[in-house]
């Protein structure tokens, strides 16, 4: 099979790039395609779709005006018939037993090949642990196309990095890895993603190693910040600040900058189960990717802990406090609530007969419910409250003066007798002190 001429036939307006699964990941890639080559964007949601056909950027992901964009969505699979270059980019969850979740990439394979025209060059973003490309997908598509890999068509793998909610690190700012089957492969899946990644891209030698990449880069982000996490705890049984620690530690040349905080998201908080899965196939132990895990696991019910504490030190009726959590998303400035550790937080809150109320206007509140059974409470009506979880660094909740926040607990409360904690220590710890506040922050 010859794949010399998908990206002249991609540039020369002949050819259709195709990206499956139109999420955080997939969608800002379309968008940004589609300023160099025909694109068909493809979901099985059809109200995400309808959303962008709509014009209406739900991952908030992309900058432009979407009325502007020449991206053919659609939710029929059979559309992609007429692509020869697609680009999977679907979820890679765990399971609740912290097991890797391969149900949509499995389902995205066979779709693919349902659909998949003979010459084409399919290639996967999602996380997997080695291996899984090569004996997972291409037997799907294999099965379903009726095509064999090698000689009808090829595959590749380029590991996604997309961080949402990054205003510098974006899709075309990325340098990206990308790997294909053989070098001709390959190189045709460079040049293609050339087009439109700016940053420039990475040639690794097979599609093993470059979903070794992916999985090592975050798990290595999880095992440092499961690192401060344990410092932080330290800090608060010597009653220093950690923020304060961190700052003169980041002076000496070489310190990493790495901060403690909760670890949720469809990356880094899913990552290192996949590299201790394929670790366990080998029969190889993990005890420090394992241990970073647990660690960050246990952030939400630890500062649920810590709440609760605080508040019992000014002799608080726990179980009549009105609790107020800002933010739901897993991350600041996004829009993902996926696998978000502030549920762990609020979960351990009903531990102790808490009913906290939650409040983010940049989550879909229909979809916090549906996945999380919680109704969300809009800002400017949330109720006074005893104690303040800024649990999401959300830049309107920086940007709350000190004042503004202490008009946000019950007017009858002495200022010593309000508690803030301040999960991403994004208030003036300064500022905090002299208006004799009680706060902690992690």
């Amino acid at each position: 099979m010859k794949t010399q001429s998908i990206y002249q036939g991609l540039v020369d307006g002949n050819e259709k790039l195709a990206l499956v699964g139109l999420g955080y990941v997939g969608f800002p890639a379309a968008v940004e395609f589609a300023k160099y080559v025909k694109v068909i964007g493809f979901d099985i949601s059809e109200k995400r779709i309808n959303a962008y056909k709509n014009g209406i950027d739900i991952t908030g992901e992309a900058k432009e005006n979407l009325k502007d964009t020449t991206v053919e969505f659609t939710s029929d699979p059979t559309k992609l018939k007429n692509a020869r270059f697609i680009i999977a980019a679907v979820p890679t969850p765990s399971k609740e037993d912290e097991t890797p979740d391969l149900t949509f990439l499995e389902n995205a394979s066979e779709m693919i090949g349902k659909n998949l025209a003979a010459g084409s060059i399919v290639v996967f973003e999602s996380t997997v642990y080695p291996g899984v490309t090569e004996n997972v997908c291409v037997p799907l598509i294999e099965q379903a196309s009726g095509l064999k890999c090698g000689m009808d068509w090829k595959i590749g793998y380029s590991p996604e990095r997309i961080s949402p909610g990054d205003e510098i690190h974006r899709f075309p700012s990325i340098r990206k890895i990308v790997s294909g089957m053989d070098r001709e492969t390959a190189a045709e899946i460079q040049k293609v993603y050339n087009l439109a990644v700016k940053a420039g891209t990475h040639l690794v030698s097979d599609i093993k190693t470059a979903e070794a990449v992916k999985l090592i880069e975050n798990s290595q982000r999880d095992i440092n910040i499961a690192f401060m996490n344990e410092i932080a705890k330290i800090c608060d049984k010597l009653n220093i600040d950690t923020n304060e620690v961190i700052t003169g530690m980041n002076t000496k040349w070489n310190a990493l900058g790495f901060k403690p905080g909760l670890v949720g998201g469809h990356c880094i908080g899913v990552d290192s189960y996949y590299l201790m899965e394929i670790a366990k196939k080998l029969g190889c132990s993990t005890p420090i990717v394992s241990g970073a895990r647990r660690v960050n696991e246990g952030m939400g019910g630890y500062i649920a802990d810590i709440a609760v504490r605080e508040m019992e030190a000014i002799r608080k009726n726990i179980k009549k406090a009105a609790v107020v959590i800002l933010g739901i998303t897993f991350k600041e400035n996004c829009t993902d609530i996926r696998n978000s550790k502030v549920i762990d937080l609020v979960n351990r809150l009903k531990f102790y007969h808490i009913e906290p109320v939650i409040a983010d206007d940049r989550a879909d509140s229909k979809d916090v419910e549906e996945m999380y059974g919680i109704k969300l409470v809009p800002f400017d009506r949330l109720p006074p409250a005893d104690c303040i979880i800024a649990a999401v660094g959300h830049n309107e909740y920086r940007a709350i003066s000190t004042e503004r926040l202490l008009g946000m607990f019950k007017p009858c409360l002495q200022n010593s007798e309000k508690v803030l904690i301040d999960v991403k220590s994004i208030y003036s710890a300064d500022e905090l002190h002299a208006s004799g506040i009680r706060f902690w922050r992690l």
